[in-house]
C-alpha cells in the first residue's frame, strides 16, 4: 500500500502524536497565529482532519506582539494518560505569559483547560509515563536534556533534575521524547537545527535517569546532503499502532529552485519504522522518502480527511471554519463572520506591523494553487485600504488591494520584500466592489482582477522565491490573507469579503 507525503500540508510544523485506541491525534506549532495548538485525528496516519485546537480563547493565553515567526507557540508534545489528554509547550516572546505550560482535556476536539505553568528552563517539552504510573516532564537546558518528576494535579515539577544525554554535538539538541521497549528507554531528540542539517539522533539506557547509550548508527534519520525532494527532516515523534507496527511523524520541508528554498512552510511526513532490531531504523535506511511502499496502514479503511484541494466559505455563521487564522489574540471589534460575508474594521496598524490588525488567513498548501475572492470597499478616508494578500510574515507580502490614495479610489499592488517596498502598480478604480483572483506556481504569485461579470486582467504579482523562509522568513509558511488597514487612523468604512474559494491548479481564465 503506498502513501505519499506530506501527509498534512502547509504550515504544519513540530509534529506530536499519540494513539487511544485505534485512533491517532496529531498537534503542531502554531507561533503568533491564533486559535494555537491545532488539533488533527486520523485513524490510518495518512488521512488526517481538523478537529479543533487547544487554545480556542482569547483568556486562555496571550500572544504579544512583536517579531513575525519568531515567537508564539513552540513545539508541542501530545499524550494521554488515564483518560486524559495533555498537550505540553512553550509560549516564547516577551509576554506575561510566556514559558512552559500544559493545558489538558477529557476531549480533543473540545474545549481544553487554562494554561498551567511551570517553572522549568528551555523549550520543546515533553511527557513521559513509565510503567509504575511515575510523572515525568521531558526538557531541555544547556547541560542538555533532562528528566524531572512532575505533579500534574498540582500543576508543578518536583526533585531533582536528572541530565540524560547533550545528543552527538549537533546543533541544538531539542525536542526530545522518551519511549520504552523490551526494557530499554529510548531517548529520541532532534539535532542540527531546524534547516538543511536536521536529523534525528538516539540514544537508550536500562535506567530512566541515568546511563543512556548514544546510537551507533547516529543519526538515525536524515536527509541532509541528499538529492530528495523532501528536506530539512527531523523533529519527530514515535507512535505504535495496534498491530505492533511503528511510526515516525516527523517534519520535513518541500523544496524547489536553486539554492533550495521553500514556501510552504515546515510540513507533516509520514515514515514507517521497523523497530524489530535493538535500535529502530526509520524510512528508507534512515532516509525520508516522498512515496513509501508499505505491506499496511494501521486503520481499517479511509479516515475522514480535510479537503484541502477545494476549499470554500461563503461565511454564512458568525463562527469561522477551523482553517482561518488571525494574528496574534484577535479583537472582536476588527471583524465579524454571518449572512454571507465577512467585514474587517480596519484599525490605524499598517499591514506591515507586528501587531494586532484585522487580518485572517489560511495557510497556503500546494504550490500551485488559486484563491478568489469578492471584496467591496468605500475605502472614502485617504490610506484606508483593504484586500487579498499572500504573507510569509509582516516585512514579506505581496498584495492586491482598493485603498484611497490621492483623493481617488484605486486599485493596487504592492511588493514588500524585508523594509523594502513599493506600490508597483495603482489603477483609478471608481467601483467599489472588485473581484480578485491570487494564482501560484513554483515561479510567480500573480494577481487578476474584474468587475463584477466583466472579464479578468492580469494586476501584477512577484517572484516566489521572496516569499521563502530563506529570503525573509523563520518558522512558518505563507498564507492567503483576507485585510484592512487604515495606515495610519481607523477606517471609516468596512471591508466586506464574499465567497472566498482557495483550490489546487490554476484556474483557466
Amino acid at each position: 500500500m503506498k502513501f505519499t507525503n506530506p501527509v498534512v500540508k502547509g504550515c504544519y510544523p513540530d509534529p506530536s502524536v499519540c494513539r487511544v485506541g485505534d485512533d491517532f491525534y496529531l498537534v503542531n506549532s502554531s507561533f503568533e497565529f491564533f486559535p494555537g495548538l491545532p488539533v488533527l485525528h486520523s485513524r490510518d496516519l495518512v488521512h488526517w482532519k481538523t478537529i479543533g485546537h487547544c487554545l480556542s480563547r482569547s483568556d486562555q493565553l496571550i500572544l504579544e506582539p512583536g517579531e513575525h515567526n519568531h515567537s508564539g507557540i513552540y513545539a508541542p508534545s501530545i499524550r494521554y494518560h488515564e483518560g486524559i489528554f495533555y498537550v505540553i509547550t512553550t509560549n516564547v516572546g516577551n509576554s506575561p505569559d510566556k514559558g512552559n505550560f500544559y493545558v489538558w482535556t477529557k476531549d480533543p476536539a473540545g474545549e481544553w483547560s487554562d494554561p498551567i505553568f511551570l517553572d522549568t528552563p528551555g523549550i520543546d517539552p515533553s511527557l513521559y509515563f513509565d510503567e509504575d504510573g511515575s510523572s515525568y516532564y521531558v526538557g531541555t537546558c544547556e547541560e542538555g536534556i533532562y528528566v524531572q518528576s512532575i505533579d500534574l494535579q498540582e500543576g508543578k515539577v518536583t526533585g531533582p533534575r536528572h541530565v540524560l544525554w547533550k545528543g552527538t554535538g549537533g546543533s541544538f539538541p531539542e525536542g526530545p521524547h522518551i519511549y520504552k521497549k523490551d526494557g530499554w528507554y529510548y531517548l529520541m531528540i532532534s539535532e542540527g537545527g531546524t534547516e538543511r542539517c536536521h536529523m534525528l539522533t538516539m540514544a537508550r539506557s536500562r535506567s530512566l535517569l541515568k546511563d543512556y547509550e548514544p546510537c551507533p548508527k547516529n543519526p538515525v534519520m536524515t536527509n541532509r546532503s541528499l538529492p530528495l525532494p523532501i528536506q530539512s527532516v527531523g523533529h519527530a515523534d514515535l507512535v505504535e499502532d495496534k498491530n505492533g507496527n511503528w511510526w515516525a511523524i516527523c517534519l520535513g520541508t518541500r523544496t524547489f529552485s536553486y539554492p533550495p528554498r521553500h514556501n510552504l512552510g515546515r510540513e507533516c511526513m509520514l515514515v514507517p519504522v521497523d523497530f524489530s532490531g535493538e535500535w529502530p531504523v526509520f524510512g528508507d535506511c534512515g532516509r525520508v522518502l516522498e512515496e513509501f511502499d508499505v505491506p499496511m496502514l494501521p486503520g481499517e479503511g479511509v479516515s475522514e480527511a480535510d479537503d484541502i484541494d477545494f476549499f470554500s466559505d461563503t461565511f454564512s455563521t458568525e463562527k469561522l471554519g477551523l482553517s482561518w487564522n488571525a494574528l496574534y489574540n484577535p479583537a472582536p471589534v476588527l471583524w465579524k463572520s454571518g449572512n454571507g460575508q465577512l467585514t474587517l474594521w480596519g484599525n490605524e496598524r499598517k499591514l506591515e506591523d507586528a501587531d494586532r490588525i484585522a487580518w485572517l488567513g489560511r495557510r497556503q498548501q500546494h504550490h500551485v494553487s488559486t484563491t478568489n475572492v469578492t471584496l467591496t470597499f468605500e475605502c472614502v478616508q485617504e490610506g484606508e485600504e483593504a484586500g487579498l494578500t499572500i504573507f510569509m510574515n509582516n516585512y514579506h507580502h505581496y498584495d492586491a488591494a482598493l485603498m484611497q490614495k490621492d483623493g481617488k479610489r484605486k486599485l493596487i499592488l504592492r511588493r514588500q520584500i524585508g523594509t523594502l517596498w513599493k506600490i508597483e502598480k495603482e489603477i483609478d478604480y471608481p467601483k467599489d466592489t472588485v473581484e480578485i483572483m491570487l494564482q501560484s506556481d513554483l515561479e510567480q504569485y500573480v494577481f487578476f482582477y474584474r468587475e463584477p461579470g466583466g472579464q479578468w486582467k492580469e494586476l501584477g504579482g512577484g517572484e516566489t522565491i521572496y516569499l521563502t523562509t530563506e529570503a525573509g522568513g523563520a518558522f512558518t509558511g505563507n498564507y492567503v490573507g483576507l485585510y484592512s488597514v487604515g495606515n495610519g487612523q481607523k477606517c471609516v468604512t468596512p471591508a466586506v469579503f464574499k465567497n472566498f474559494c482557495y483550490q489546487v491548479g490554476k484556474v483557466a481564465i
